[in-house]
């Protein structure tokens, strides 16, 4: 009896073991041996001795390279020939989530996926929102936006799922290409010039603070000069307390904030706010900098952090209550400036509606293209929410539409004071995409396409775009 039990057993065992055996070969076979699906391109970092990565401040040293399958022209170093850079973990909140954000110092400048060529990257999130709002930055005309591409991470051999490899905003020429002031500057002629800040919502020691109104303090974190001399400090300290004395002049009529801010730069700015439904867009990774010139002004950009409520819109978004605090600064005081106002409409009358649909388009070509990789993104990491990208698109589209229509019917300021200056827009009636052959679709092909928009009047309006699959 004792004998047949064990054989029992041992029969249990071994049919458990081959379960097991191929339920992993499946896996194998359906996901690669690091679980990656490969319709994306792929970054392999390997950090040194496989030492993990638990500091937001001290780089480790690594490897990294990339193997793109659908584009292997975009491949970055190899297995056997990876390329050294330094990596370190980023981000305020999303560093205590479970999956972590890093930023990469490369050891050489390179032009990772079609993007210009630079040391500094960050790996973030895949976020639908980061994707389509930076593009609206673009459309919306803001000094530079940083470019994203989707990609599967490998970290030490390990998948880590779809994150979003991002330029960051930092000044140079391949980026925000503006003068940029010294470190430690003591000449009073230059300190005016070169600036990129934050107003902030975190605490940092590289930043300045000043009482903003009686419910709260505005929170500046000077990124580039990082370091400053005393000069340096009193000179941006005294600058943002008379830029906030100017907006919060209750005479707008004769106000002189527009004589520090770039006041077409801030409605554009405003407008994507609103499009997105963004709580934080004042609140905090608000960016502002400032070139060198007479007339240099500074000017609100480039943009970061971006996400969409996903709300029925009903008041403009600084208005609108949401499940945390936030102060939405200075924005509650330009609305109430005419000025400001009309540069909103100005800018609204140049967007809406003629860019509306080829925005949608876009959303469709660059998130659409990353739903095999998101599947298994929802599996790693256990997500909750269990709808397909597909599904997430179609809803963020429509939550966008609704935003636009909305702020459309709801423009500031006074109808019959503003002037526009050629704003007759005609809407768009047919969309066609032409490749290299010089074939034609309603929908984009894969790699360059011509983008052929006939508007109503029958005139035509061509541009260029590259699709990835």
């Amino acid at each position: 009896m004792e004998k047949m039990i064990f054989n029992a057993s041992n029969i249990l065992l071994m049919q458990a073991r081959k379960l097991m055996a191929a339920i992993a070969l499946m896996l194998l076979t359906t996901l690669g041996v690091s679980g990656q699906t490969g319709t994306l391109p792929v970054m392999h970092i390997e950090t040194e001795n496989h030492k993990p990565i638990t500091s937001k401040t001290v780089y480790i040293n690594g490897t990294y390279y990339i193997v793109d399958q659908q584009n292997p022209d975009m491949n970055v170093g190899s297995q056997s020939n990876p390329l050294p850079l330094e990596i370190r973990g980023r981000g305020h909140s999303s560093w205590k989530g479970v999956k972590k954000p890093y930023k990469l110092k490369l050891g050489e400048k390179a032009s990772l996926l079609g993007m210009n060529k630079h040391k500094h990257w960050a790996l973030l999130r895949f976020y639908e929102p980061t994707v389509v709002g930076m593009q609206l930055g673009n459309i919306m005309g803001m000094d530079w936006t940083p470019s994203t591409r989707p990609v599967e991470v490998v970290l030490n051999g390990e998948f880590q799922g779809l994150y979003l490899l991002t330029e960051t905003n930092r000044i140079g020429k391949q980026r925000l290409n503006i003068y940029e002031q010294p470190n430690w500057n003591e000449d009073p002629s230059t300190i005016p010039y070169g600036w990129l800040v934050e107003v902030d919502n975190y605490i940092e020691t590289n930043q300045i603070r000043i009482r903003e109104n009686s419910k709260w303090t505005l929170q500046v974190t000077y990124h580039s000069p990082d370091s400053l001399s005393l000069e340096q400090l009193s000179w941006l300290t005294e600058e943002f307390k008379a830029m906030n004395a100017a907006i919060y002049d209750e005479d707008k009529v004769h106000s002189t904030w527009e004589q520090k801010i770039d006041v077409d730069a801030m409605a554009r700015y405003f407008i994507i706010q609103e499009v997105l439904d963004n709580s934080d867009g004042f609140h905090g990774s608000f960016y502002l900098h400032k070139d060198r010139g007479d007339e240099a002004r500074w000017v609100a950009g480039p943009l970061w952090d971006l996400s969409c409520n996903m709300r029925e819109k009903t008041d403009y978004t600084f208005l609108m209550k949401t499940s945390y605090s936030f102060a939405p600064h200075w924005i509650g005081e330009l609305i109430k400036d005419e000025e400001f106002c009309q540069a909103v409409r100005r800018a609204w009358h140049a967007f809406y509606p003629q860019q509306v649909q080829p925005w949608m388009d876009y959303i469709d070509e660059h998130l659409l293209p990353c739903s095999q990789a998101y599947e298994q993104e929802k599996t790693m990491w256990n997500y909750t929410n269990q709808a397909t990208l597909e599904q997430r698109t179609a809803l963020l589209k429509s939550i966008l539409e609704d935003n636009i229509e909305w702020f459309n019917a709801h423009l500031p300021g006074d109808t019959n004071s503003i002037t526009v200056v050629n704003t007759v827009r005609q809407p768009v009636v047919k969309v066609e995409y032409v490749n290299l052959a010089g074939m034609r679709s309603s929908r984009p092909w894969t790699g360059v396409n011509i983008v052929v928009n006939t508007l109503a009047d029958g005139t035509i309006q061509t541009d260029k775009t590259v699709i990835r699959q």
